[in-house]
């Protein structure tokens, strides 16, 4: 077991790539977008990598400039009727590490300390107002606590905002490399999280996920 001051960061969304966490953790500029991430000032490879299922639901909502339509949130406190259960990505890394994280998500610079003592206490702690600044103990993986971020909205008032496609395929192609799972069983996740439900029909689903770009057309 780790004895250093380590933390699983649950990643739930695009970061269940190894290849797009990457870019927090090395730095540099992901494809299809204009924004460079400085990097960890601790630049190590996390110390483990596990699957993980949180017990809440994930959602889409906001609408995000990089990838053109709604991104993957984590409710803790699901929307009465939401499916639960939600499939995520562990990366056994530093509580510094986890800190430079979520200063590059909100686009601050990394270096910042972060409480862990403070979340583990509160079990939420909420850093800010931003899309990604509230913080969750989310349970523990031999004996190291695991943390996930997301948004401080209310499930059942938040705007849900429909994925795109390229954003899709990234999520697909985490789950595949983090849980295993075939195309199938991914459409059968993704269909009815909240963002997705209504608004891409299962075939089209399938069609994003494996890159065919006519997934882009919408329902209506």
């Amino acid at each position: 077991m780790t004895t250093a001051p380590h933390v699983w960061y649950a990643a739930y969304g695009s970061n269940m790539h190894a290849s797009r966490f990457d870019y927090y953790r090395l730095g540099g500029t992901p494809p299809g977008t204009g924004h460079t991430y400085p990097g960890f000032v601790d630049r190590t490879a996390p110390a483990d990598v596990a699957a993980l299922t949180l017990p809440g639901s994930l959602y889409f909502a906001w609408q995000s400039p990089v990838w053109t339509g709604g991104v993957a949130f984590y409710a803790d406190h699901p929307a009465p009727g939401w499916p639960t259960g939600v499939a995520a990505r562990g990366y056994l890394i530093t509580v510094g590490q986890f800190a430079d994280l979520l200063a590059q998500e909100m686009y601050r610079t990394p270096g910042a300390s972060f409480d862990l003592p403070r979340v583990l206490a509160a079990g939420v702690l909420r850093l800010g107002s931003g899309r990604y600044e509230t913080v969750l103990h989310a349970g523990t993986r031999d004996g190291i606590p695991i943390l996930a971020f997301t948004a401080p909205w209310d499930p059942e008032t938040v705007v849900l905002q429909r994925p795109s496609a390229r954003y899709l395929a990234m999520i697909g192609a985490g789950l595949r490399e983090s849980h295993g799972w075939d195309t199938d069983r991914i459409v059968d996740y993704l269909r009815v999280r909240p963002g997705v439900a209504g608004n891409w029909d299962p075939r089209e689903l399938r069609r994003a996920l494996t890159g065919d770009r006519f997934a882009e057309r919408p329902l209506g």
